[in-house]
Parts: structure tokens; sequence; C-alpha cells
């Protein structure tokens, strides 16, 4: 039998102003090994995040995403499945966890079966399956992306790569927010002046990211007025955190639907992090992942 090994990195959206348009692949990663079996049923094991909470039978979600794989290919669903996954990145904190899943799903079902998907497709199933490109556009392209959706609902992507001065610092809570909990608090519209501000900043963000990531520049590139203080009843000590970092001078954002904080570290202000984040934190220093999604088959049996 043939396996194939996907590695997959944690992924943070919106960046700020660039909500549901922005992403930025990070260097923390599951890593899913999966196995078309001649016996029925499905066989997960899972260390790592999510070890001992995540369904491990058809409910997981790589099994999910892999069903629905097959079915877009047209080809008829194996016997079993066996999955054996190393989880990294953590759950419900605004890091991609749940878009890596998926991306993972997808291609390890193109790798294993005998059917075709192109990459155009494989982003509109994660796309699909996910509800926003925002976080599976970096997990599968990695770097920086820019995704958008055409008039047909059909989702696209540019990839662009970060300056190498770029030095992205997560700052993880131990508590867990949902993401449909963080979606539900935004409101239907928001004023014209907040639209416009947000588009300026968003693309004064693209030319600081790859052209010059200096700490005043990105001060005012991740200022945002579309989703931030409309989510922070739901994580207020993320809100707080957010507020005092950009106070001392540090680029700092909610990482996606949250709760954790992305800041972005530069040469003055790299000592700045720490003195503002309490014990109840863990504070990681990344690099962009440039790569994303990758695919290896490790062995033939």
């Amino acid at each position: 039998m043939t396996t194939v090994q996907i590695r997959v990195p944690a992924t943070s959206a919106n960046l700020g102003p660039g909500f549901d348009a922005l992403g930025l692949a990070l260097s923390l990663h599951d890593e899913v090994e999966a196995e078309l079996t001649d016996g029925r049923g499905v066989r997960v094991t899972v260390e790592g995040e999510g070890a001992g909470e995540v369904d491990t039978g058809e409910g997981h979600l790589v099994v999910r995403a892999m069903r629905q794989t097959f079915a877009r290919m047209g080809v008829p669903q194996p016997a079993g499945i066996r999955l054996h996954c190393r989880n990294s990145i953590p759950h419900a904190r605004g890091l991609g966890s749940s878009s890596a899943a998926v991306c993972a799903g997808i291609l390890a079902a193109r790798a294993l079966a005998d059917g075709e998907i192109s990459d155009d497709e494989v982003l509109a199933l994660a796309t699909e399956m996910e509800g926003h490109p925002d976080n599976v556009a970096p997990c599968l392209a990695g770097g920086l992306t820019v995704a958008w959706s055409d008039h047909a609902g059909s989702p696209h992507m540019v990839k662009l790569a970060p300056d190498v001065r770029i030095r992205p610092v997560v700052v993880i809570p131990s508590t867990r927010l949902a993401t449909e909990t963080a979606r539900g608090l935004l409101p239907k519209d928001v004023p014209h002046k907040d639209a416009s501000f947000n588009a300026g900043r968003a693309a004064l963000l693209i030319a600081a990211l790859t052209q010059r990531p200096e700490r005043e520049l990105l001060l005012a590139a991740t200022e945002d007025r579309l989703h931030q203080h409309y989510r922070a009843p739901a994580m207020r000590e993320s809100a707080n955190l957010v507020e005092r970092l950009r106070a001392v001078g540090v680029p700092a954002v909610v990482s996606g639907a949250g709760p954790t904080v992305l800041a972005f570290s530069t040469s003055d202000t790299q000592d700045l992090i720490a003195p503002e984040v309490g014990n109840d934190w863990h504070i990681q220093q990344m690099d962009v992942d440039p790569v994303g999604a990758n695919v290896q088959f490790p062995e033939t049996r």
C-alpha cells in the first residue's frame, strides 16, 4: 500500500486590516500520514494538539476532507483509511488548525487516489469547506497571500514574498475561541469611512510586509476598524494585550478570529513584547513558511 505524508503550516489571517483577504504562513506545522487500506473502516491516531479530544473516526476533519475530495474527483471511496496525525497547531486559537486539516485531507486524497483535481480546484474545495479562503490560501501556497472570490464565487489567490526581515511572534493564550463565535459578533454593515480606512491600511500593509518592514509603517499598516473591536468582548484579554503592545510601539493584531495575538518583531521592538505578556500566555517566535503544504511519499509497501 502507498503511504503519503502531508506537512501543513499554521496560518494567521487578516493581519489587522486585511479582513478575509490577507494571510501569512507560519513555521509551525501539523503532519499527517495517510494510507488507503483493504480493511473496512477508518482508523485515526492523534498525537500532540487535539489528542484525546478530536473524533478518531469518520468525523475527523482530515477524513471528511478526503471523502469530499474523492467524491469531487469522481473516484470510488476507499474501503479503509488509516491516518496518523502529529499536531503542533493549537486548536481554536486563530492559527488555522481547521484549514490545515482540510488542506491536508484534500492533498492526501489527491496524492493517493487515481483521479485528478487541479490546484485551482484544491483551493476551491478547501474554501468551500472552510467558508472563506484567507487561511487556506497561505496554508497551500506558503508566504504572504492575497485571496478573493470572483463574481461567480470562485476563489483566487496571489502569493507574495515577505521581506526576509519579517519576524512574526505569536502570543498564544490557554483559552480557546470558536471562529463561529467570533464571526457572530460582526455587524452586517460598517460605516463607509471605516471601509475606506481599512482599504488604505491593507494596501500599506502589503508594501510594509514586502518592501519596508519598518516599525512606524507596520504600526500604521496594521490598524483595523472592521473586525477587531467588534470581537473584543469575546476575547477581552487578547484585545487588551494588543492595545498594550501597540502602546509601546509593537505592531500587533489579533490572529485570525483570535484569541492568539500576532506581533511583528523588528530590531527595535523585540525586547518590548515579553514585558507586556502575562504568565498565562505562550510566546513563540516564528518564521514565515515560504513553501506551504508539502506532499511526500516516504515509502511504498
